[in-house]
């Protein structure tokens, strides 16, 4: 197995974030090479309790290894975090004192070429899968999608402001022969994108992390997820929360104004008829950013935005 490495980002702001206490029982939803969940074990000592989860085998297999100081305090389960509640269930826990979403791309993925995450791997496979075992993969859906498909995918995810050329492009070359690498995709999209705009960033960036989206269902459910294990926090306890782009940002700062809401009623309506309490506080009222240091020393820090919210009933 190769080494499976991964820089966490921002884990003092997070560790602080959480309130970590000894006996407190912690929710990791991205295990990844277990550099937060690390310290959530060393910091809740000596008997502070994780339960992790990750689609990754080779994640899961690092962390277990990363993690075995704390034999006896963690389990982790392959699994999507969205799955929380089966998880919680199997492992017999009804409520969480701190909660951890980290919704990055490890480094390790991004850079071994077969996972074909990366743009910048011109010979890897068009995979990007995050759970190897599972069908759909990028090279199915740039082969497979309609135009009018891949051009919604591109624009939604990615927020590409030319999907529609982009889609055509990719559309006409897969009639000439089917799109296999990563090299080839890029090539396709940067050459649907005017000279002029391809000097703001590497052409194929957006468009790789929309089909990333696609293949691997992140967004889907996303709203929901977030509400429900929020929900599952003690009174006191926190939940932080890592997004890389604008898209989960904005998911996740909904999902906590819903939260923070006391009423939700039709505000012509001349009194309160729904009961909604508000249910948390929001400790972040702007997201925290990396420090320019980490950001020089970890450039994928650069666009991660963390978010935080005490639960208070």
């Amino acid at each position: 197995m190769k080494e499976f490495a991964h820089i966490p980002v921002m884990l003092e702001e997070c560790m602080l974030g959480l309130n970590l206490k000894s006996g407190g029982v912690y929710f990791d939803g991205t295990v990844g090479a277990a550099g937060h969940s690390y310290e959530i074990l060393k910091r809740s000592a000596p008997d502070g309790k994780l339960i992790a989860t990750d689609l990754d085998d080779e994640a899961i297999a690092a962390a277990t290894a990363r993690l075995a100081p704390f034999k006896g305090r963690f389990e982790i389960y392959k699994s999507n975090y969205k799955n929380y509640e089966q998880v919680l269930a199997e492992a017999e826990i009804d409520s969480l004192d701190g909660i951890l979403l980290d919704f990055g791309v490890s480094s390790h993925q991004l850079d071994d070429a077969e996972r074909g995450f990366s743009y910048m791997k011109p010979e890897a496979p068009l995979d990007m899968r995050m759970d190897q075992q599972q069908s759909l993969t990028a090279e199915y859906i740039v082969n497979n999608y309609s135009q009018t498909e891949l051009a919604r995918i591109l624009r939604e995810f990615g927020e590409e402001k030319f999907a529609s050329a982009i889609a055509a492009n990719i559309v006409k070359a897969r009639t000439v022969e089917a799109i296999k690498t990563s090299g080839r995709l890029a090539k396709i999209i940067e050459s649907a994108i005017p000279a002029k705009f391809r000097q703001n960033g590497p052409p194929a960036r957006k468009s790789f992390q929309a089909i990333r989206i696609a293949v691997n269902g992140e967004l889907s459910g996303l709203y929901e997820c977030v509400l429900g294990l929020t929900r599952r926090l003690k009174k006191g306890g926190r939940i932080a929360i890592i997004t890389f782009h604008s898209l989960e940002d904005r998911i996740v700062k909904q999902a906590f104004r819903m939260l923070e809401c006391d009423c939700i009623c039709d505000k012509s309506l001349p009194v309160c008829v729904c009961g909604k309490k508000k249910e948390i506080e929001i400790i972040t009222k702007k997201p925290i950013e990396a420090s320019v240091l980490e950001m020089a020393q970890n450039p994928r820090a650069r666009s991660a935005k963390l978010r935080i919210a005490e639960k208070i009933i």
